[in-house]
């Protein structure tokens, strides 16, 4: 399965590397393709910069480690979520035939699309019958 992951997700794995988004960072790594979208890791960079510059480095150590293809953002398409600075990360997953759009993020979980399917981690691991 094809699995974009949020830049909340990253962001969470990479502060607290024993949550939830972690484990499902790995656990997707493992056994599916993950699929980054560039305006994810700019977000991630940008938000580190911001709000904890000291993880940084190893923001970018992580991005280097994990197996992961990178799409571009897609930018010209109907409004299909609330969040503008959103819409160009939907767009690039329904572009790039993502399954699911693993995210904390209450306007992509609000979404009532079949493909890709927006889901909390808990939820991803109720699919995949792993025990959070």
């Amino acid at each position: 399965m094809r699995i974009l992951v949020d830049t909340n997700i990253l962001i969470s794995a990479l502060l607290f590397p024993k949550s939830k988004p972690s484990r499902a960072l790995i656990y997707v790594s493992e056994y599916h393709e993950m699929v980054l979208c560039d305006r994810n890791l700019y977000e991630l960079r940008d938000v580190l910069k911001r709000k904890a510059p000291n993880s940084l480095p190893d923001a970018e150590v992580l991005l280097n480690e994990l197996s992961y293809e990178l799409i571009p953002a897609t930018y010209n398409a109907e409004k299909l979520i609330r969040d503008a600075k959103d819409q160009p990360i939907l767009n690039a997953a329904i572009v790039a035939d993502v399954d699911i759009i693993l995210t904390g993020d209450k306007d992509f979980l609000c979404l009532d699309m079949e493909h890709p399917k927006c889901m909390t981690v808990t939820e991803f691991f109720e699919r995949e019958g792993v025990e959070d």
